[in-house]
């Protein structure tokens, strides 16, 4: 189960995290957010790496189905907030959507992050939340001149964010206010790396953690040997 994680910055209420964890991860065969990263589960470094870096709310966006009640259970003291998107077919806007509805009401600005993307440090969240202090409504971090996740949003867009297009989500919305949006440069590449493979994933826990990701139960079937045949 997921245990709350250590205040390593000064907290804000008027900032919230929304972590994407609706999808089937279908290219990888398995359910990210439960895969094992470190000593804890992918959703749980995620879930640390925020409040480390200042968030108190935490909305979780769960699907439907087995994978979301094993989702559910597992982070049942993790102290979030879980909101569901129905429909597993959708694209992420719909789950933007979702996890938009169910913020605290104080909630005044929103940190955008898919649950794979656990690896980003808590610097790169108060680094976000430090330019929307300073006035900026929209924040993306940079790393190379390459944009990437989390993302931060002012709720004086909650309207668009509840109403994205879902053909081209955030990068639309973020490409239509270019001018409005801050884009501020991070020591973490983090934020640019995807984990759509078991390659990725394998990878990246090597790099984070500086030791090989465990097998999964399939990959270990696999390895086992055949019956003799009689």
């Amino acid at each position: 189960m997921a245990s709350k994680s250590k205040d390593l910055r000064p907290k804000t209420n008027a900032v919230a995290a929304i972590v994407l964890a609706a999808g089937r991860s279908r290219r990888m065969g398995t359910f990210k957010p439960l895969l094992p990263f470190g000593p804890k589960t992918l959703i749980e470094t995620c879930i640390d790496n925020l409040r480390g870096g200042g968030v108190e709310s935490v909305v979780v966006v769960l699907g439907q189905g087995p994978h979301a009640d094993k989702l559910k259970l597992h982070l049942m003291n993790a102290g979030v907030i879980f909101a569901t998107n129905p429909d597993p077919e959708s694209e992420m806007s719909a789950s933007i959507a979702s996890g938009v509805r169910a913020l605290p009401e104080r909630i005044q600005a929103v940190i955008i992050n898919p649950a794979d993307h656990a690896a980003v440090p808590p610097e790169v969240v108060a680094t976000l939340i430090s330019e929307w202090k300073l006035g900026a409504r929209m924040v993306k971090p940079t790393s190379n001149d390459r944009g990437g996740h989390p993302v931060l949003i002012d709720l004086s867009f909650r309207d668009e964010l509840l109403s994205l297009n879902p053909n081209g989500g955030l990068k639309t919305f973020f490409t239509e206010r270019q001018d409005q949006v801050k884009r501020v440069a991070v020591k973490s590449n983090y934020i640019a790396r995807d984990m759509d493979t078991w390659d990725d994933y394998r990878a990246l826990h090597q790099e984070v953690f500086g030791f090989p990701a465990p097998e999964t139960p399939r990959e270990r079937d696999q390895k086992e040997p055949a019956p003799d045949a009689k």
